[in-house]
């Protein structure tokens, strides 16, 4: 049994913050949906960013109460589909509620509580 495997396709180390600080905590409303986009597309979905320390963040330039710090958002790219195409399909299962923000290259979720939040990169 691997206790890394979070979900039937992701590692917790996918998760994990950047900067080597150890910071991995997934929030649990978060990973049914990346499982769901996963499924959907039949295709492997990167993390380029999940969780994040206060100082990688800043790095990174983050907003200063992002969801990365507390486990709830991730960065994501499925391959072979568009940003535009994950978005669609995350706003088709997320209404009313989470963030959701299109970037050219990624497409960020989250499981915010004060949302809906929706943004362009």
């Amino acid at each position: 049994m691997d206790h890394h495997k979070i979900g039937s396709h992701f590692h917790r180390s996918e998760f994990a913050c950047k900067c080597g600080c150890g910071f991995d905590t997934v929030d649990t409303q978060l990973m049914p949906l990346l499982e769901y986009v996963r499924g959907h597309f039949d295709a492997p979905v990167t993390i380029n960013s999940a969780c994040r320390c206060h100082a990688h963040n800043l790095a990174v330039g983050g907003t200063p109460n992002s969801q990365h710090l507390y486990g709830r958002a991730a960065d994501i790219a499925v391959k072979g589909h568009t940003p535009k195409e994950v978005h669609e399909l995350l706003e088709s299962v997320m209404k009313g509620w989470g963030g959701i923000g299109s970037y050219e290259t990624f497409t960020h979720v989250d499981t915010r509580t004060n949302g809906p939040a929706r943004w362009k990169g």
